[in-house]
């Protein structure tokens, strides 16, 4: 079976739709196979918060932010840690094209497109500690105005506009088994055709074959996304005597699909793979009350406040605090010998500091409804995190710190907490509020926090006593580990070509995206500075439409 196409996109999500755009402008003929159903046309994107990692924009400028080139690229290389002589010869020069991109043409390559963030910057990722260490000096994370399929829709329109056409073909349900090489050149790839599937976005479809394909064309573009979808895979990869032991128990961050297989076929047909055990999973996963694929879970993104215990109801040490070191505290948390931890809070920090990451989570800044969105600032939880507190299996509420601590254990996995131990860690805590300065690291933090007025008005709760029952009632938040990105991946140079493991270009085969490490196999290195995974891939795929648009010239 033949198209006429100069490109094969293999991957219907958001690096796929970006290269598409980026050869259609260009004039270029594409054909994008996908395993899922038009219904999940942009993919995991369409999910995402829609954070953005600019430097330097008004946005930051209007709220007093100072920041460069200079420091961000600091941050990033203090982040990503690289260390490996081989496999960190792309991504390091990836890291300073993908920073160079955030502080100059990102903001205004989409803007052209008719994308717009909040007024407001995010403070994610806060750091390890130390200057040099992992984490942003300063608040990066921008807000899509429409979150994740707002991002998705800017690249969509023009990509099904050129479907109209003539210049861009889908094929659904087609998922790919092999690369088909010829005269050591991708030039096409043939798989399954899976049988109808009619499922909404996100839900796990069938896997039965109906028959088989081939298709042909000058080059082929990989974007197929991750392995977060398949724990048995990540617990493959898992860095183990970096991290410790794989979590026994994962919920899952991202839909079925995102199986990883492409990775395995592109380096049984020659590719590179480099830097497989860099990863990134979220501590802060609930099981979600109302899941759309196996396993669902939701990251909370946490103000500073909450006190955090492990399994045991012991503090986390600093400066393991919420929003500061996901990966520090992962590699903790593995090391207690046990999968899930606690988050201790009143009323009054859920009500200020839980968000919900996900486009279906925050249906205010997902559809743009700004009245809706100024209600975040009134008395009371957002409607999707006060229906976790009403249906989550994971909350409990309650009115004594002795009744919270039975009903933590009522639905504890692992070891019974002591109610004296946790006692004990909230008193040590309280003791800090009642003066402006302290010893306790994290208190410090939210004092910090709420220096920049934004949060101070919009995300970190006034300092108070967790035992103060004026901010009650106590809540407690059973916390597990969620999986989600792919650090590492396919080796691919500047113009996103795929490379062989002796380091010369694979002619014709080109990748982006979360299975490129979302370029170079590995642009984050070790730490990610979150705002970069859909930047990511928007950037890497850039680069793999407009150079193949060059080279088919």
């Amino acid at each position: 079976m033949s198209d006429d196409a100069d490109v094969i996109v293999v991957g219907a999500g958001l690096a796929g739709l970006v290269a598409t755009y980026e050869l259609v402008r260009a004039g270029r003929k594409v054909l994008v196979v996908d395993q899922e159903n038009e219904a999940n046309l942009g993919g995991q994107a369409f999910w995402s918060l829609g954070g953005l990692f600019f430097v330097n924009s008004p946005e930051q400028r209007r709220m007093g932010i100072k920041d460069s080139y200079d420091l961000a690229l600091a941050d990033w290389m203090g982040s990503a840690a690289f260390d490996r002589e081989r496999e960190d010869h792309w991504p390091r020069q990836w890291a300073r094209a993908y920073v160079n991109f955030a502080a100059g043409e990102k903001r205004s390559y989409l803007y052209g497109l008719g994308l717009k963030v909040t007024a407001t910057v995010g403070w994610a990722e806060r750091g390890a500690g130390t200057a040099g260490g992992h984490g942003n000096s300063v608040p990066r994370f921008h807000l899509t105005w429409g979150t994740g399929p707002e991002v998705v829709r800017v690249f969509r329109e023009p990509v099904l506009a050129a479907a109209a056409r003539g210049l861009v073909t889908f094929k659904y349900r087609h998922r790919v088994d092999d690369l088909i090489v010829e005269g050591g050149a991708a030039v096409g790839v043939r798989g399954s055709v899976l049988v109808p599937s009619s499922e909404p976005r996100g839900v796990a479809s069938s896997r039965e074959r109906a028959s088989e394909f081939e298709l042909r064309a000058q080059a082929v573009v990989v974007t197929s996304g991750g392995i977060g979808g398949d724990h048995d895979l990540v617990r493959k990869n898992w860095p183990v005597e970096r991290m410790g032991p794989a979590p026994r128990s994962m919920v899952t961050g991202v839909p079925a699909y995102v199986d990883g297989r492409m990775l395995g076929i592109t380096e049984n047909a020659g590719g590179s793979i480099v830097n497989r055990d860099r990863m990134w999973h979220y501590t802060e996963g609930l099981k979600n009350w109302d899941p759309i694929w196996p396993g669902h879970g939701i990251r909370i993104i946490p103000g500073p406040s909450s006190l955090w215990l492990d399994a045991t109801g012991r503090r986390l040490p600093a400066p393991l605090f919420p929003g500061h070191d996901t990966l520090g505290t992962l590699k903790h948390i593995v090391g207690t010998g046990h999968d899930h931890t606690w988050f201790v809070l009143t009323r009054s920090i859920v009500e200020k500091e839980f968000a919900l990451s996900g486009s279906e989570q925050n249906p205010d800044i997902t559809g743009k409804d700004l009245k809706l969105v100024l209600s975040r600032v009134r008395k009371g939880a957002p409607g999707p995190v006060q229906a976790f507190l009403d249906h989550g299996e994971d909350f409990v509420v309650r009115r004594s710190l002795r009744d919270l601590v039975d009903g933590m254990n009522a639905i504890s996995p692992g070891p019974k907490l002591e109610l004296d131990q946790v006692e004990r860690e909230i008193r040590a805590r309280d003791r800090e509020i009642d003066n402006g300065y302290g010893k306790d690291f994290q208190v410090m933090s939210m004092r910090n926090a709420r220096a920049y007025w934004p949060d101070r008005i919009t995300r970190v709760a006034k300092p108070h006593r967790l035992l103060d029952p004026a901010h009650g009632p106590l809540i407690a938040v059973r916390l597990h580990v969620l999986t989600r990105k792919t650090l590492g991946g396919l080796e691919t140079t500047l113009d996103s070509q795929v490379v062989r493991p002796d380091g010369t270009p694979f002619e014709g085969l080109y990748a982006a995206g979360e299975v490129a490490g979302f370029g170079g196999g590995g642009v984050h290195g070790y730490n990610a500075l979150e705002g970069t995974f859909l930047g990511g891939c928007i950037f890497s795929g850039r680069a793999a439409g407009r150079a193949l648009a060059r080279r088919l010239a």
